[in-house]
């Protein structure tokens, strides 16, 4: 599932490319949306701008309407040159957006919901989530508080949580517990003020690190692989996701794995560097 700094690139790409434009042509297989367009008609309207929160990208249309999508493990948004070729096939368009210049398509999203500023608030899964970490409102007082407030939980668990904070993923999870010497499960109520405080701290300069924009004012936006080291070379640029059996790149133990939380998602740890 892509994590908060790739929807955030995503949203930030289709903002600038379809802010204050006119929609010139939507198109949709999803039931729910066609029955909206045929409704209320989306040709027409202006793109007032394109967002992100968390894992979520909320696309603003003029008249009050919002398109909210969630791309979950395997959705995309594209954006082409009217007349370019797609790169996916059309079978897996779900919805289409054109203005003048340019054709926004998302493709295999599982979730596409019109909403108005009142339903979007009571969406479930939406209405709950934490602050956005790369949100330029972003407390890491308020994520160390909502963090704090899970005891129970084992940190890989809580950092998961977007209710905790919205945009955490699995790479994530297990890049900020090892930047932080802090083992995944470990319980949240076993954690300093300090500890807490770092995790937010890391997390908030890992997801910051990771949307660098250098593309100005022009539609293409940071697209390089996640990184979470200061090395140079690619496939030095994680500390411990997916390197299970490798040497730890700060004292050479070898990684370790395991299923953790109810989705039994795979976290990873160095346990000389994160002792539990």
């Amino acid at each position: 599932m892509p994590e908060g700094d790739t929807i955030f690139r995503a949203a930030r790409t289709l903002n600038r490319a379809l802010a204050g434009q006119i929609v010139t042509e939507f198109e949709t297989v999803l039931p729910k949306l066609s029955r909206v367009d045929f409704d209320e008609s989306i040709r027409g309207r202006t793109v007032d701008r394109v967002e992100a929160q968390g894992k979520w990208i909320l696309m603003y249309f003029s008249a009050g309407r919002i398109l909210l999508t969630h791309m979950l493990m395997s959705g995309s948004w594209h954006i082409y040159r009217p007349g370019e070729k797609w790169r996916l096939p059309r079978s897996s368009m779900r919805v289409m957006i054109a203005t003048k210049s340019i054709v926004a398509v998302a493709f295999n999203i599982q979730i596409a919901e019109f909403h108005t500023q009142e339903s979007v608030r009571r969406r479930a899964g939406f209405s709950s989530l934490g602050p956005s970490v790369l949100a330029a409102s972003f407390d890491p007082t308020e994520g160390v508080q909502r963090l704090l407030a899970n005891p129970e939980l084992e940190v890989g668990e809580a950092l998961l949580k977007q209710s905790v904070v919205a945009g955490i993923g699995n790479v994530f999870k297990s890049e900020i517990c090892h930047a932080c010497g802090i083992h995944p499960f470990r319980k949240v109520g076993s954690l300093t003020q300090s500890e807490a405080g770092d995790l937010m701290a890391v997390t908030q300069q890992f997801f910051r690190a990771n949307v660098t924009d250098t593309s100005r004012n022009q539609i293409v936006t940071y697209s390089g692989l996640r990184r979470t080291t200061s090395r140079s070379k690619p496939e030095e640029r994680l500390w411990v996701y997916k390197r299970r059996g490798k040497p730890c790149r700060k004292c050479g133990t070898p990684i370790e794995s395991r299923k953790q939380g109810s989705d039994a998602r795979t976290t990873f740890w160095c346990p000389r560097c994160q002792p539990n």
